[in-house]
């Protein structure tokens, strides 16, 4: 755990050329999915939100983010999570797990 935190830190440090797209995949993010494997979705939360500070409206991040907080018993930030990723898969395939999950939780 503490190697995903010292790499996630340190790619945190690393600007991004204005021309390229972001990581494909951000060390926080898969630190945030280490820990829900852990099961310490609050943790998991915190590495997530990390995250959509650096990369706003990120998907996958959006979805580690809503999981990890109706996990970790926190409503509203599952809510609003999950309705966010709503907004933005608006036009995803209605059965992609991401969607399904997010309409199941908020009841839509």
């Amino acid at each position: 755990m503490r190697l995903a935190a010292e790499a996630a830190d340190l790619e945190e440090t690393v600007e991004k050329h204005p021309v390229t797209p972001g990581p494909l995949l951000p060390a926080r993010e898969l630190q945030g999915d280490l820990l829900l494997e852990l099961d310490r979705p609050a943790e998991a939360l915190v590495a997530y939100e990390k995250t959509l500070e650096r990369e706003p409206r990120r998907a996958r991040a959006l979805f580690g983010a809503a999981r990890a907080a109706e996990l970790a018993g926190e409503r509203a930030t599952a809510t609003a999570r999950y309705r966010e990723i709503l907004d933005v898969m608006a036009k995803g395939e209605a059965t992609r797990p991401e969607i399904v999950a997010a309409k199941r939780y908020v009841g839509g």
